[in-house]
């Protein structure tokens, strides 16, 4: 009888073993959702979506202008970006195959850089109509009821939501008198959505810039200057527990999370050549999506 139960006990360990392995290669598999990125593939800068994987490229704008910052939609139907196509930077929706193309905002000024909010109804955006730098601002969904969120002589950058839609995640650069070898130091803010309570989250040296929560709420990833390299860092949603996840000897930048929040889409690449990889934030395994030999930038995964 005791012989049995060791039996048993060893096929139970066996299966436990094989259950565990089969659920690290299921979880190692990058979402299917499709990527929307920049690239100059096409000898200027166009926004592109693309498989996980790096297959089915699709040009979205054929402008000759300038179109950046892709961004979707929290239901995945629609990318925000903005473009100079009209004279100036100002802020753009379409549909996520490129048709229906709106401009939001109408403004001398340089509007770049949306973000929606995970209801759908509110973007972030940075302007600098209302002083010599830029600052955060708010406006509805159809480019109405735009309000400045922050008053700050320091430049400003990289907004964005946290998961609840309550909080909103910033760059400020502090400028330090003594150092005239730079602009300043970028770090990582966040506030409430109505522009209270602004408390700083990372304190490394380095400019900081391009944070994300993760789809959980609990971690943000973003990137940061390191030894004279970019590379991707994570930390809890406080600012603790800080961690390089690339240590790189490329520039690895302006990270975004996948659905799961297993992986990382980013750009990584030296000398003019940078390319879209992803990142297993756990494994640490990597995977390269494009090959060319200009700039593949910015890269959005959708969560849908």
């Amino acid at each position: 009888m005791e012989k049995l139960n060791w039996i048993l006990l060893l096929l139970f360990l066996l299966a436990c073993g094989r259950s565990s392995r089969d659920k690290v290669e299921i979880s190692s598999l990058p979402d299917p959702e499709p990527i929307a990125f920049i690239s100059n593939r096409d000898g200027n800068t166009e926004i592109y979506t693309m498989a996980s994987d790096g297959t089915s490229l699709l040009n979205l704008t054929n402008n000759q202008a300038t179109d950046y910052a892709a961004g979707w939609s929290p239901d995945g139907k629609s990318i925000l970006f903005y473009s100079d196509r009209e004279g100036d930077n100002e802020i753009y929706m379409m549909n996520m195959d490129g048709t229906n193309i709106q401009r939001l905002t109408t403004h001398p000024a340089s509007d770049v850089l949306p973000s929606l909010s995970p209801d759908g109804q509110t973007i972030v955006f940075m302007s600098d109509r209302d002083s010599l730098s830029r600052d955060v601002y708010l406006m509805d969904i159809d480019g109405s009821n735009v309000r400045r969120l922050t008053h700050n002589d320091a430049y400003e950058e990289s907004p964005g939501w946290s998961t609840d839609g309550k909080q909103i995640l910033f760059t400020r650069q502090l400028r330090d008198e003594k150092d005239t070898t730079h602009a300043a130091n970028g770090e990582i803010f966040i506030m409430n959505r109505d522009g209270s309570n602004v408390r700083r989250l990372t304190n490394k040296e380095g400019y900081d810039s391009g944070a994300k929560f993760s789809p959980d709420g609990a971690s943000i990833a973003f990137y940061g200057l390191s030894d004279g390299l970019w590379d991707l860092y994570t930390m809890n949603a406080d600012g603790s527990n800080l961690t390089n996840i690339t240590q790189d000897s490329i520039e690895c930048y302006s990270p975004d999370w996948s659905a799961s929040g297993d992986w990382l889409v980013y750009t990584a690449g030296s000398e003019n050549n940078y390319n879209i990889w992803i990142i297993n934030v756990e494994s640490r395994e990597r995977r390269q999506l494009t090959d060319t030999p200009g700039r593949e930038v910015g890269p959005s995964w959708r969560k849908q």
